[in-house]
């Protein structure tokens, strides 16, 4: 068997050789994947039975069904003050399927691709798989991981096309506020950019607010937002993402997604609407237990030897600095979770700034994080 050329040489990344590590050990505290330990509420599970037995087990519309992208709508407008008719909307296969959908649609071979480290590692792999160029912009923990206007016009080229942008951020926990965004903006606007805007962590914000970037004036038509059912709503099985932004590129990217994947799950699109509709005191409720748990773990961190790590403002991750350790963060990654059962991810996979620093998942009860820390905490004293 002979493999294509660009994946012959191809090897998982940073983050996936960890959770490939964990399959096969035991006892291992699990702060690496990005997973609600929530499981979905039942009702919403009632809601997809229900539409099940209503007979609802046919092929979806391909750009999904007309209610579930009506819910979307009515949930970003309720929450965030977007926007949007059903026509705007793309039910995709998990949020990571819209980036990929997108860049297929607009990039020419060579066109730049703007990723703002550090960041989701499959960001590089679908600009490139797309004919893209990926281009890093690397940011600093001084300026809280978040881009600069500076750092953007340094990297901005004629070739580039697309920004992309992440807040609340994994894995960083930042959020960008709005005046930093009405300044990339106006840059955005100068150079004639696209901006994909990843918020599928929008429900969970501790400090400032969440602003959609398709909201700042003059960005509708040059946004494509990418949400989804899993972090918010401990959705991850059911793989349900969407793209809200402008008709024509959400046209062109179901033309392409019926060649992929031909429509997202039906019972998933029928949980959504449910979801959508009825859950809002539901991520109230969870975000309080979120920040109780990084609360927690930041102080721990912040006591522990060579270790700092600033408070997370959205999502459920944090960041800590562990460059006095004397260990490159991969290295310290696998000696933690080798000797004393702690997974983690090394920050050198979302890219080189995020060398230095390890990303860790408030996402495991308060129990586990209390033995996951008092395991680092050993481990760091030697």
């Amino acid at each position: 068997m002979k493999l294509a050329d660009r994946y012959r040489t191809a090897q998982p990344s940073g983050m996936v050789k960890i959770f490939q590590a964990i399959e096969k050990m035991d006892g291992v505290l699990n702060l690496s994947i990005g997973e609600p330990d929530f499981d979905t509420e039942h009702d919403i599970i009632d809601a997809a039975a229900k539409a099940a037995k209503e007979g609802f087990t046919h092929y979806p519309p391909l750009q999904g069904f007309p209610d579930t992208r009506a819910a979307v709508c009515d949930y970003w407008k309720r929450h965030h003050n977007l926007d949007c008719a059903p026509e705007e909307v793309l039910m995709t296969v998990g949020g990571i399927q819209t980036p990929n959908l997108a860049m297929q649609a607009m990039l020419n071979p060579g066109d730049e691709v703007v990723l703002v480290e550090p960041c989701f590692s499959p960001y590089f792999i679908q600009a490139t798989d797309s004919g893209g160029v990926p281009v890093s912009l690397t940011t600093r923990e001084e300026n809280g991981f978040a881009p600069t206007i500076e750092d953007l016009e340094r990297v901005i080229t004629p070739r580039t096309k697309i920004l992309l942008l992440n807040s609340p951020c994994n894995p960083t926990g930042r959020v960008i506020p709005r005046k930093q965004l009405e300044e990339i903006a106006a840059v955005v606007a100068k150079h004639d950019l696209f901006v994909l805007s990843d918020e599928i962590y929008e429900a969970l914000i501790y400090q400032g607010e969440h602003v959609s970037f398709a909201t700042l004036p003059g960005m509708r038509e040059r946004t494509l937002m990418m949400g989804g059912m899993s972090k918010s709503h401990c959705m991850t099985g059911w793989r349900v993402g969407y793209a809200i932004g402008p008709a024509e590129l959400i046209r062109v990217m179901t033309m392409i997604a019926t060649s992929r994947t031909y429509g997202l799950n039906t019972l998933a699109q029928k949980a959504t609407s449910y979801a959508l509709a009825n859950h809002d005191a539901k991520l109230i409720e969870r975000k309080k237990i979120f920040a109780e748990r990084m609360d927690y773990v930041v102080k721990r961190l912040n006591n522990m030897k060579n270790v700092t790590c600033a408070p997370a403002q959205g999502a459920f991750y944090l960041f800590p600095n562990i460059k006095k350790t004397g260990f490159k963060s991969e290295e310290f990654v696998w000696k933690l979770l080798e000797n004393a059962r702690v997974a983690t991810i090394p920050g050198s996979a979302f890219g080189t700034s995020g060398e230095g620093y390890l990303r860790i998942a408030c996402t495991q009860s308060i129990e586990v994080l209390i033995q996951a820390m008092d395991k680092m905490e050993g481990f760091l004293k030697g």
